[in-house]
């Protein structure tokens, strides 16, 4: 799969000041580049999917940034694969350099062997983790974070539909951006 860009890129800033609301030029955005380098670039995200009761269920995890794809792990036992698979529809949040960043999407376990392998070498570049690819199951590793519990990990890619980047500093702020990308019938597998 190959990297996709935003359909649209609106500015979403809206300033109070004085009793005024005033919104920001809908032009004067964040370029998608900067943001997505920034997403590829962060440590730690926080995941919520959603429960079959439909009460959020939020957790840090670690991701990569592998084809235009935000992926994460999880054992397959843990209650975020068992809502992942019940619900595709995830958010992911992170900081990085200035920015705050949501993605949100729909979720898909990953079963292709050459984007796995390319999930692997991310996950080793990105944080040292040595995953072994075992077909049908995902990955294997001779450790883990402790709340990831034991092997096997089940990748589950997110195609974004939504990021959200809004600026922190006085020089992002006024150009907080919303992107939105075209829904597709491609499933990351």
């Amino acid at each position: 799969m190959s990297e996709r860009d935003p359909t649209s890129a609106v500015n979403v800033t809206e300033t109070w000041d004085d009793n005024v609301l005033t919104k920001g030029d809908p032009a004067y955005v964040i370029a998608w580049e900067e943001v997505r380098d920034r997403i590829a670039g962060a440590s730690d995200y926080w995941v919520s999917t959603v429960r079959a009761s439909g009460a959020p269920h939020v957790r840090p995890v670690f991701a990569v940034w592998v084809d235009g794809l935000l992926v994460s792990t999880t054992n397959g036992t843990r209650a975020k694969a068992r809502n992942l698979e019940a619900n595709p529809r995830v958010s992911f949040a992170t900081r990085a350099d200035g920015i705050d960043l949501i993605i949100e999407g729909r979720a898909a376990f990953v079963t292709d062997t050459a984007l796995l392998e390319r999930i692997a070498q991310a996950y080793l570049v990105k944080y040292g983790w040595p995953l072994e690819i075992r077909e049908g199951e995902g990955f294997h590793a001779p450790f883990a974070a402790p709340a990831a519990g034991p092997p096997p990990f089940r990748p589950y890619a997110v195609t974004p539909l939504v990021v959200y980047a809004m600026g922190v500093t006085d020089e992002l702020g006024p150009r907080t951006t919303r992107f939105t990308f075209q829904a597709t019938a491609e499933v990351a597998s």
